[in-house]
C-alpha cells in the first residue's frame, strides 16, 4: 500500500525566499550599491509596464472624474435654479406690494369727496360675465357700508353698493347696462349716463344740440337732488356726436375697472 509523502520541496522554496528576503533587507540598510543597481534595474524592466498601464488607465479615470464633475455641475446648477426661483419669488412679491402700496394711497387722494366718511375696502371677486359687471368687497355692515353707498377710488366713480353682508358687498359698476349717473359737463349741461355693458362707453342722454362739447373735457356727477351719487366726482372725458336736436355724448369711464384692487366706499345717502 503506498503511502503519500508531501514533498518537502515547497518547504525549502518558501525558506529560500524568506532567507533572501532577509538578506536583502540588510543590505539594503547597510546602504549596499547592488540594492540600489537592482532597484534601477526593476525600475527599467517595469517603467514600459507603467507607461502603456497609465495610458490605457489614463482615459478610465478622466472618465470618472467626468461623471463626478459632471454630478457636481448639476448639483450646483439646481442650486442656481432654486437660488433664481426665490429671487424672482421676492421680485414679484415687492412689485405687487408696491402696486397694494399705491392702491392704497390712491385712497387718500380724495379731494373730491371733501368731508364725507369713507371705507377703504378690498375688491375679492369680480363678475364671472358681462352679463352683470360687479365687484364683490370684503367689508359690509359690520363696518358701516349699506345699499346705495357709492364708491370711488382717487381717479373717480366706481359705482354704488346693491347689496350688503355683514362681512362683504356687492358695487354694481357704472359701466352695467342698469347703471345711471346723473352727470354734468364744463358748460353746465346736465344729462344722464347710462352704462352699455362690458368696454364700451358710458352713453350721455339730454345734451343740447347746440350745446359745445369738446372731446376729451372732463365729466362730473350733478349731485342733483334725487341723484344717486354726490357731486363732483370725476365720471371722466367726452366725445360727441352732433345730431339735430340734441347730440351724442359718450363717457369713458374714470377708473380702469378691470384693474381694481381697493375701492373707497362713501358714507353718503341720497337727498330725498
Amino acid at each position: 500500500m503506498a503511502v503519500y509523502r508531501r514533498s518537502a520541496r515547497p518547504r525549502f522554496i518558501l525558506l529560500l525566499l524568506v532567507l533572501t528576503s532577509v538578506t536583502l533587507l540588510t543590505l539594503d540598510e547597510r546602504g549596499v550599491g547592488v540594492i540600489d543597481t537592482a532597484k534601477d534595474g526593476a525600475r527599467d524592466v517595469f517603467a514600459p509596464i507603467r507607461s502603456v498601464t497609465d495610458t490605457v488607465m489614463s482615459p478610465i479615470g478622466d472618465v470618472i472624474g467626468g461623471v463626478l464633475h459632471h454630478n457636481d455641475l448639476e448639483a450646483e446648477n439646481e442650486r442656481l435654479r432654486a437660488e433664481n426661483a426665490e429671487y424672482r419669488g421676492r421680485l414679484l412679491r415687492a412689485e405687487d406690494a408696491n402696486r397694494e402700496n399705491a392702491a392704497l394711497r390712491d385712497q387718500l387722494d380724495l379731494e373730491f369727496v371733501e368731508d364725507i366718511p369713507r371705507v377703504t375696502a378690498r375688491v375679492v371677486l369680480r363678475s364671472p360675465s358681462n352679463h352683470e359687471l360687479s365687484i364683490i368687497l370684503n367689508k359690509g355692515s359690520d363696518h358701516g357700508i349699506a345699499d346705495g353707498m357709492p364708491v370711488v377710488t382717487g381717479g373717480g366713480l366706481v359705482g354704488r353698493v346693491t347689496n350688503v353682508s355683514r362681512t362683504t358687498s356687492t358695487v354694481l359698476l357704472v359701466k352695467d347696462r342698469h347703471s345711471a349717473v346723473g352727470v354734468r359737463l364744463p358748460s353746465g349741461d346736465v344729462g344722464v349716463a347710462g352704462g352699455a355693458g362690458g368696454r364700451n362707453p358710458l352713453e350721455v342722454d339730454g345734451i343740447e344740440a347746440e350745446t359745445e362739447v369738446d372731446k376729451g373735457e372732463t365729466v362730473v356727477t350733478s349731485g342733483l337732488q334725487h341723484s344717486l351719487y354726490p357731486p363732483n366726482i370725476p365720471v371722466r372725458s367726452a366725445r360727441r356726436e352732433r345730431g339735430e336736436l340734441q347730440q351724442s355724448v359718450t363717457v369713458d369711464p374714470a377708473v380702469d375697472m378691470d384693474r381694481l384692487s381697493f375701492v373707497s366706499v362713501l358714507q353718503w345717502s341720497p337727498v330725498r
